[in-house]
Order: structure tokens, then sequence, then C-alpha cells
């Protein structure tokens, strides 16, 4: 299933211009089996000591961040270097490996335990397409891209070893789902069930990979043959958000509902707990969304979409006061686009003292991310043009929102171009892009905001407020700016 940041599958914040790819951080050539679970430590507290230097931030520019972050989440992994701008998300990006992938509550144990054995078993094919599937996982729960290459490095060897095997072709889909080239992921997922019609998880990342190029019919029909060949919970979460992609909300919840009652791993069960949280919290159902974070944080209490997600809904109930210190907490750990632009715009929503510093400290970490993002191979267009249109260079977003459509057409690409031309002055262009993103019923109360928005400035007025006010009763705590903002606009244009 796709993960969602701020209902949406974007990353988010400001970007940068300049640099080529020879100007990008290079991660080393390291041996695949390297000890990951002391430069572990490192990294945290190296994270921690970022996330706690305040204002200093502001003074810096992106080069100077991408380098910082790059020394905080590595550990000294990451040669420092210029940031790259190029041409999102993380989401967002899609999940590129389910909870729970090796099948251990502790996927850094379970990382050190498979680098031992491959020292002793390196012709263990089948052990070094796992180990790749770990980094990646490991690269998207630790907000580390610099695990990438790594993962690269694993899963080429274990093709060496044995060409065409159906675990690591399925593992090079998820390492190009969870770097956002969605058209390789789903060529690799292809490949991966010649091989093995029933391998779960490529039939999962195939439905991932349609989902994220737009092509919505045909992902229900993949949702529909994994579901008929592999029925388990990856599988089901993916059914239910093809589903909610389309409007039906009512399926979506029953078919969550029912993952999570298959769910038995502390991993699943935090998963499928933390998405209807999420579809829950996209409804404007804040009690049902903490009830839901709160099973998920039960299974594991550190599983960041839950902590994430428990904020968010805390803010949208008014506890703004919790909200900051959950999301303080998850940025001190995992300084990650969604967490930090949450926090940023809290901040500002807040407007104590000193927090304008503090929300463009959030929105500099996030330049931070992205750069060290691309400088491992992930496409982040979508994070940037959203965070730039928000706290960014205009055009800048705008030139990332063309490059990402030009890629594929979903909703939220949709969205994100529709919304950086309207920062750009450019409503009459934006129009059928906002209103296509809204086209296949997805109820997202960004893209109705984005919508009333956009009707509004094209004179459209009777419409821009029915998806105002839409907007806000569909989720009224959608976005710690957004929704004030709408209100104003509404109050306007009476």
């Amino acid at each position: 299933m796709s993960p969602r940041t701020n209902d949406d599958e974007a990353g988010e914040r400001p970007v940068s211009t300049g640099g080529d790819a020879a100007s990008t951080p290079a991660a080393p050539e390291a041996d695949p089996t390297g000890s990951d679970t002391e430069s572990g430590d490192r990294r945290v507290a190296a994270v921690r000591r970022v996330a706690a230097t305040g204002r200093r931030w502001r003074a810096l520019q992106l080069g100077s961040c991408a380098a910082l972050l790059a020394v905080a989440l590595t550990g000294g992994a990451i040669a420092v270097g210029a940031a790259r701008d190029g041409g999102p998300a993380v989401a967002a990006a899609s999940t590129a490996v389910d909870p729970g992938v090796l099948g251990s509550g502790n996927l850094d144990a379970s990382i050190t335990a498979l680098q031992v054995h491959l020292r002793s078993q390196p012709k263990d094919f089948g052990s070094w397409a796992t180990l790749g599937l770990a980094y990646v996982e490991q690269a998207r729960t630790k907000g580390d891209p610099a695990r990438y290459p790594q993962a690269e490095k694993a899963l080429k060897r274990a093709l060496d070893l044995s060409p065409g095997n159906d675990q690591a072709l399925a593992g090079r889909a998820a390492l190009a789902a969870a770097r956002h080239d969605f058209k390789n992921a789903l060529t690799y997922a292809d490949q991966a069930l010649q091989q093995n019609p029933y391998s779960e998880r490529a039939l999962s990342l195939r439905i991932d990979a349609l989902v994220e190029l737009g092509r919505y019919a045909e992902a229900d029909k993949a949702a529909r043959t994994a579901d008929t060949r592999k029925p388990g919970v990856p599988v089901f979460t993916r059914y239910a958000y093809v589903h909610e992609l389309r409007g039906d909300v009512t399926t979506a919840r029953r078919v969550l509902k029912q993952a999570l009652a298959a769910a038995t791993s502390p991993g699943d069960v935090a998963y499928v707990a933390a998405q209807l949280g999420q579809l829950a919290w996209n409804q404007g159902d804040y009690d049902s969304a903490l009830t839901y974070y709160a099973r998920a944080l039960a299974a594991d209490e550190n599983y960041l979409p839950a902590l994430e997600g428990r904020a968010r809904a805390q803010a949208a109930s008014g506890d703004r006061g919790e909200a900051i210190k959950g999301l303080e907490t998850v940025v001190s750990r995992y300084p990650l686009p969604g967490p930090l632009v949450e926090l940023g715009e809290l901040y500002e929503a807040r407007g104590a003292a000193g927090d304008k510093a503090r929300a463009h400290d959030q929105y500099a970490l996030v330049d931070a991310w992205i750069a060290l993002a691309r400088a491992n191979g992930v496409n982040a267009d979508l994070d940037t043009a959203l965070a730039a249109a928000d706290h960014g260079d205009k055009a800048s977003a705008l030139h990332a929102a063309r490059a990402e459509w030009a890629r594929r057409h979903t909703v939220h690409t949709a969205d994100a171009l529709a919304w950086a031309l309207h920062v750009n002055g450019r409503d009459k262009e934006a129009l059928p892009y906002t209103r296509q993103a809204t086209a296949t019923g997805y109820r997202s109360a960004a893209f109705l905001y984005h919508r009333g928005m956009i009707e509004l400035a094209t004179g459209h007025t009777e419409d821009g407020r029915a998806s105002l006010k839409a907007a806000l009763k569909l989720n009224p705590g959608f976005s710690p700016l957004g929704a004030a903002r709408a209100r104003k606009a509404l109050e306007a244009a009476r």
C-alpha cells in the first residue's frame, strides 16, 4: 500500500537550484555486508544533535545543510559535497517493502545476522537478495537513503550468482519503487512474476507501481489478481488503497479491518492499524484515528508512521502542544520531510516567540534531506514541487512539478502541478489539473483546498466556495496552515 504523508503521497518543503550530477555527494564503494549496528547508534545520536542545533540552521546554505544531514544520517558514510538540484517522495513514494520483511522484530539484528552469514557463505544468492531488501526497508524506516546503494550492490550480487531469481528481481522492483522509479519497478516486478507468478512481494510491488504511474484501472485488476493468487496482509492493504483512490472509502475500511484481523506479527499489526488511522484521519474522524494509532503503537512503540499520524490527529483535535511534542520526538529520530514540514507548520500556527525561526529550521532540514535523497538515486521532484510551492522557490516548484508530470499522471502529480502553477500566478493553466486531481473521487481535503483556491482565483466563485466548504467539512484540521487559509478565503469570498 502506498504510504501517504499528510494524506498525499509526497514529501514536502523548500528546494534549491543549481548543480548537476557531478556535484552530488557520492556514497563510497562499500562492502554490502559491512557492519551497520554500531554506525546506526552513532547515526541516531548525530541526528539528535542536528535536530537540536536550532537557529544556526537558518544561516546555512543548502549545500551545508545537505552535508551535515548526510553525516548525521550515515555516520560519515557519505562524502561531504555540494547539493544537487535535479529534475519526491518520498512519498512519498511507495512503501517498497512491508514491515516484517525478514520475519523479525529487529531489522538491524537481522541485517547483522545476514552479514555474518554471507561472510562465510558468499554464494548464497537468496541471502544476498534478502539483505538487499532489508537495506531498502532500513532506508525507508530510518530515513537513510544511503542504504540504497548498498541495497543495489547486494541485489546485483544475488543476480550475478543466480540470474533471473525472482527474489532478487522483486528486490530490484522494491529498490526502484523506493527511489520513485516506478517504470522500472513495474518492469522488475513483471520479470519476477514471470519466474514466480505467486511471489507475494512482486504481486504487491506491481500494484504499487501501477498506482504510482496513475494507471488505476490496471492497478485494480492487478490487485484482484494478487488477491486471487496470494491473499494476505500486503495484498489486502494495496487492494484497499486502490479503492480509496477511487473514493470507495467504505470498501477500503472494510478490507483494512479484514487485514488487521488477519495480522499476526507486530510489524503487520502496526502497519495495518496505522493505515486505518490514516484513512480515518483523511475523513476527519480523529477519535478513530487516535484509536488506531494507539493500536499500532501498542504493537510497535517506535513505528514512525503511527507516531507521526498520532501527532497529526492530535493537532487536528486541538491538542497542539502534544502534537508538537510528538513531532519533535519523531524528527529527533528520523528527520524525514513529512514530519519536518508538519512540525514547521505547527510552529508557524502557534506563533510563539522564536517559532518562526524554529519553523525555518525544519524547512532547511527538508532541503537537506531532499539533497541527500537525490545523491542516493531518489527522484525527489514531487517532494520538491510541494515543498517549494509553500515554503520555497516557486519557480523551482513549477519546474519540478512539470518534470514529475512528464513521468507519471497520478492524482498527486496533478495536484502538485496545479498548486505549483497557482502559486506562480498561472491559475488558468492550473484549473484543468486541479480538476483532474479530484476526478477519481479520491477524498482529500488538501486537494479540495487547492481546487477551491484555484477556482476562486479564476473567477469561479461559487465553485471555489463549494470546494473550500467540502475540504473543511471532510477534514477541518487537514493542515495547520491550510485550514486557516481556507476559512479566511471563504470569508473573503462572501
